[in-house]
């Protein structure tokens, strides 16, 4: 198992200026956030970080100054997916790959592809990645689930798939996958509200949301858990549960946007067709940001 997974990482947001350009001054000090909040790793370039409004030059660009900003402290993940699996391949070989550990990549999306498609694509992906490399299965946006008999299969078939982010919000299918799965390969929730059964069931840790703006606090759950004190988690996770409904009451990333502007870290800036969070929306996460003694009333 490649510990270096384990544990807390962040998909973190990319921070934008009011005019739309990437906010590097404010990328630095959400990761800086990460780091002294005590993330074990981070994601960039995710669905959090809307990777899909990206360029391809951006796309270098803030990887390149990611690696910089973290200087060699924690992992980093380098998100690379699509629906167009020549895309991906070739996309893969343009990037500066110092300085990355492992690739998350999306299942295809709006195609559907059957799972002998899905197979495919990531057979294809694992042929090339220089990087090890951890499936992301998240069906609401995808429209087409991996199976966990797709996820055995490739796990058993290529020994540099070794994870599978999870976003199904399917327990059932997750335990079938930490049944008869290789020894070393890794389930990671993909779903913050579910992170607490996924690792009492077996799971390794999170790529979560919550953690761009509440590392130490969402930190806390996970590591309790990780050590097998449940009851700790277990405290935190009902702490917190009201913040993370509500941080996707109008989708992802506007609320999580939202908390880091009002904690000062970044702007709440983002790009179309996603926009801010209504006012309605802001009022209760506030609130639950306070119930939750993150902020005061």
């Amino acid at each position: 198992m490649d510990e270096r997974f384990t544990g807390l990482g962040v998909a973190m947001v990319t921070p934008f200026r009011e005019n739309g350009q990437i906010d590097y001054a404010g990328l630095e000090k959400l990761i800086e956030h990460q780091i002294t909040g005590g993330v074990d790793y981070v994601v960039t370039m995710g669905t959090t970080g809307e990777s899909v409004t990206l360029t391809k030059a951006e796309k270098k660009q803030l990887l390149a100054e990611t690696i910089g900003f973290v200087r060699n402290r924690v992992p980093i993940v380098l998100g690379v997916g699509g629906n167009d699996t020549a895309g991906v391949v070739d996309a893969l070989g343009h990037y500066e790959m110092d300085g990355v550990d492992a690739i998350l990549s999306v299942s295809p999306y709006y195609n559907k592809p059957t799972q002998e498609g899905i197979y495919q694509h990531y057979k294809a992906i694992a042929q090339v990645a220089l990087r090890p490399i951890i499936l992301y299965n998240v069906p609401g946006r995808t429209g087409s689930n991996i199976t966990a008999d797709t996820t055995l299969r490739l796990a058993k078939d290529f020994e540099n798939i070794i994870a599978i982010k999870e976003a199904s919000a399917n327990l059932d299918q997750m335990g079938r996958i930490l049944k008869h799965k290789p020894k070393d390969f890794m389930l990671i929730s993909g779903d913050d509200a579910l992170t607490l059964p996924i690792m009492a069931m077996g799971g390794v840790g999170v790529i979560s949301v919550v953690g761009n703006a509440l590392p130490h606090e969402f930190g806390a759950l996970v590591h309790a858990a990780m050590e097998g004190d449940l009851a700790t988690a277990r405290k935190e996770h009902l702490r917190l549960i009201e913040v993370i409904d509500l941080l996707f009451a109008e989708g992802n990333p506007g609320g999580i946007k939202y908390v880091l502007k009002e904690l000062g870290v970044c702007g709440d800036t983002m790009r179309l067709p996603l926009v801010n969070i209504s006012e309605a929306t802001e009022k209760k996460l506030y609130r639950a940001l306070a119930d939750a003694e993150v902020v005061k009333l």
